[in-house]
C-alpha cells in the first residue's frame, strides 16, 4: 500500500482507478463472500473517470448489507491472509457493536494521511516541537480509536492520557434525554479529567463534542482540540470557537471500518475528505432504478467503498451528506453535513 502512498494529499485519479481494480481482483479471487459471488467482468465496471466507475460499482448489486456485516464478518477477510490483522469493535454508541479487522500496515497509512493533512491545514508541526511538547488527553472507547489516537500523539513527539469510556447506547441516551444524563453515565471520565487537567498542563484534546464542556474552564491553555461525534456541525463548531478563542479546533469523522477522516471548517459548513484510494465516499440517489452520484451542493445518500489488502466493503449507508468539490489540499470531491436517520 505504502508504495502509491507517498503523498496521500495529491494521488491523481488514475492510480485510485488502478488501485481499487486490483484490490477488487484480489478479493474476488481471495475473499469467501466476494468469491460466491456471481462473476463480475471487470472491464464492465472499471470504465470511465473514478466517479463512473463508482457509479458502476454500486449498479452492480454488489453491496453488501450492514446486518449482513455485523453477523458474518468472517468472511470478509481474504483466506490465508498473512498480514498483522486485528479485529476491533465498533463504539456501539448507536446500536450493537459490530466487528471488523484492520492490518497492522493501514494504521500506519492512516497516521501518515492525518499527519500530512493537520500539519498542511492546521500547522500542527509549527505548534508542537522539540522547544514545545504536545501534552494531550483524549476520551473515546478502547480499540482502532485508542490506538490512532495513541499513534498520532506520538508522532508529535507527544505525551497521552487515554481515559477509557463505555459508549454502549450513549448517543441515544445523548439523544433522548440529554447531555446531563449522558454525563452521568460518565462519571468516572469526568472526574479522572479533573484530575488530569488539575495536575497537569494539558494543550491538546481529542474528545467528543458534548464532551468539550469538561474544558472550557481551561480554554486559555488549550492549544488545539480535535473533535468528532454527534452534535458537530457549523454552529456547534461557530459557538465552541467562542469559548475556546485561541484554539485551533480540528473536526473529524470517525468509523469503525476505517478510522478516521479530516473536516475543514467553511463558511456554513464542515466538510471531509476521505484518505484516497483506500477510502471512497460519494452521496448517491437513485434514478429510473440506477445509482447516480448527486451534483455538487445536493444531498444523497452516503456511498462508501473501503478498499484494503486485508477488506473490501462495499454499502450504502444510513446516513445522507451534501456532495462537496476538492478544497485545498485534497485532489478529490469530499462531503459535509451528514445526517443519520437514528429511528
Amino acid at each position: 500500500m505504502d508504495k502509491i502512498y507517498q503523498n496521500p494529499l495529491h494521488l491523481k485519479e488514475e492510480k485510485s482507478i488502478e488501485y481499487l481494480r486490483a484490490i477488487f481482483k484480489f478479493h474476488f479471487n481471495n475473499t469467501p463472500y466476494w468469491k460466491k459471488l456471481n462473476p463480475i467482468d471487470m472491464d464492465d465496471i472499471f470504465q470511465g473517470n473514478l466517479k463512473k466507475t463508482f457509479e458502476n460499482i454500486f449498479n452492480s448489486g454488489i453491496a453488501v448489507k450492514e446486518e449482513y456485516l455485523r453477523n458474518n464478518w468472517l468472511k470478509f477477510v481474504p483466506t490465508g491472509y498473512r498480514g498483522k490483522i486485528r479485529f476491533y469493535q465498533s463504539s456501539g454508541t448507536t446500536r450493537e457493536r459490530a466487528i471488523i479487522h484492520w492490518d497492522r500496515e493501514y494504521s500506519n497509512i492512516l497516521l501518515k494521511y492525518l499527519r500530512q493533512a493537520f500539519n498542511e491545514i492546521y500547522g500542527l508541526d509549527e505548534i508542537y516541537n522539540d522547544d514545545h511538547q504536545m501534552r494531550a488527553l483524549a476520551h473515546g472507547p478502547y480499540g482502532w480509536y485508542q490506538d490512532e489516537v495513541s499513534e498520532l500523539v506520538w508522532s508529535y513527539g507527544g505525551i497521552l492520557y487515554f481515559i477509557g469510556m463505555e459508549t454502549d447506547g450513549l448517543k441515544k441516551v445523548y439523544r433522548e434525554q440529554g447531555l446531563d444524563a449522558a454525563l452521568k453515565l460518565l462519571q468516572p471520565l469526568i472526574k479522572y479529567t479533573a484530575r488530569v487537567m488539575e495536575k497537569d498542563r494539558i494543550n491538546t484534546v481529542r474528545s467528543a463534542s458534548p464532551l468539550m464542556t469538561l474544558f472550557e474552564q481551561y480554554s486559555d491553555r488549550i492549544e488545539t482540540a480535535i473533535i468528532s461525534g454527534v452534535g458537530v456541525s457549523h454552529n456547534f463548531f461557530a459557538d465552541l470557537h467562542k469559548k475556546f478563542p485561541s484554539t485551533t479546533l480540528i473536526p473529524l469523522y470517525g468509523y469503525y471500518a476505517f478510522g478516521d477522516i479530516v473536516g475543514i471548517e467553511r463558511k456554513d459548513s464542515i466538510v471531509y475528505y476521505p484518505n484516497y484510494p483506500f477510502t471512497i465516499m460519494f452521496p448517491l440517489k437513485l434514478v429510473d432504478g440506477q445509482y447516480r452520484i448527486v451534483k455538487y451542493n445536493k444531498r444523497g445518500q452516503l456511498g462508501l467503498i473501503i478498499a484494503r489488502p486485508e477488506l473490501l466493503i462495499i454499502k450504502v449507508e444510513d446516513e445522507t451528506v451534501i456532495r462537496v468539490p476538492p478544497n485545498r489540499p485534497f485532489g478529490w470531491d469530499g462531503f459535509g453535513d451528514p445526517e443519520r436517520d437514528m429511528r
